[in-house]
């Protein structure tokens, strides 16, 4: 099967590139900008005719959160209608689309991990900007699996771990908020992850489902930045703050964590804890040079 991923140089889309020696039975062809505009519908739609895509990956995304407060055309262009663009496409070709979302189309206001079916009231013009662009998937009448993630990172762009290994090593002390709680999601277990997707569905088959995806357990932003000074033995001390202490233009979901129940059974799959997966991603690091 013909396979098109979309945000290909992003994080996510780097280690899916990283996987496609092993993932046998597939031909994958990796458009980013400028090459592809997923906004560009006609374009879109030219581009999987000409190369009889069956699937569509789309890791493309507007994801500066607090930018996107301030330049929200920019976010709805990509994040609703660019997904609108490739749903669209996937209806007219008969391809099947997989859309990688977010936990900000959830307020953080549960007292439960997040499951597929709660209500949904983003806090921010990102996690609108990706709701609506769910929406538009749903509406369009294509094949579709959605995957919501969380805190994504992984050793390629910029990300959470990397700024703190960078603030860490510039810093003696830094605080960070221990009043929003989620799950750190390493990107190459969310790309192992949807090629497991891949090999399960039917390409032929019509889909209308969605799934939430992050590595297990549950921690704080101060959690996880005191664990990578931990891991990579740096002296940087963090310190606990409330999020009002650190004013940002986006109001991030005090509690996001996910229910990956459903993912899990589905797949058959054992999903890496947390930190398990950071140290993973550090080591590959180190050995980057990075």
């Amino acid at each position: 099967m013909n396979l098109l991923v979309t945000g290909s140089r992003g994080q996510l889309g780097s280690e899916l590139q990283a996987l496609q020696s092993t993932a046998n039975g597939y031909t994958w062809h990796f458009c980013d900008l400028p090459e592809l505009d997923i906004a560009d519908a006609g374009k879109v739609e030219v581009f999987c005719r000409d190369h009889e895509i069956g699937a569509i990956i789309n890791c493309a995304a507007w994801t500066v959160v607090d930018k996107a407060e301030s330049e929200p055309d920019a976010a709805f262009r990509v994040n609703r209608d660019g997904a609108a663009s490739l749903a669209a496409a996937a209806n007219a070709t008969g391809a099947l689309l997989l859309h990688v979302s977010t936990d900000y189309v959830f307020n953080g206001s549960n007292y439960r991990p997040y499951r597929e079916d709660d209500p949904v009231a983003p806090c921010g013009v990102y996690g609108r900007s990706k709701l609506e662009g769910e929406e538009a998937i749903r509406t369009s009448g294509c094949s579709h699996v959605i995957i919501r993630t969380s805190w994504l990172y992984s050793a390629q762009g910029r990300n959470f771990v990397k700024t703190m290994l960078r603030l860490g090593r510039e810093r003696e002390q830094i605080g960070v908020v221990f009043d929003q709680v989620g799950t750190p999601t390493w990107a190459a277990d969310l790309a192992g992850a949807i090629v497991s997707m891949l090999d399960k569905l039917d390409p032929a088959s019509q889909y209308a489902e969605t799934f939430h995806y992050s590595n297990e357990g549950v921690c704080s932003w101060y959690d996880f930045a005191k664990a990578i000074m931990d891991a990579e033995g740096l002296r940087c001390k963090v310190a606990p703050i409330e999020s009002w202490e650190f004013p940002t233009p986006a109001a991030r979901p005090h509690f996001s964590v996910l229910n990956k129940r459903k993912i899990r059974e589905f797949l058959d799959i054992e999903i890496p804890h947390w930190y398990d997966s950071l140290l993973q991603m550090l080591e590959e690091l180190r050995a980057s040079g990075g």
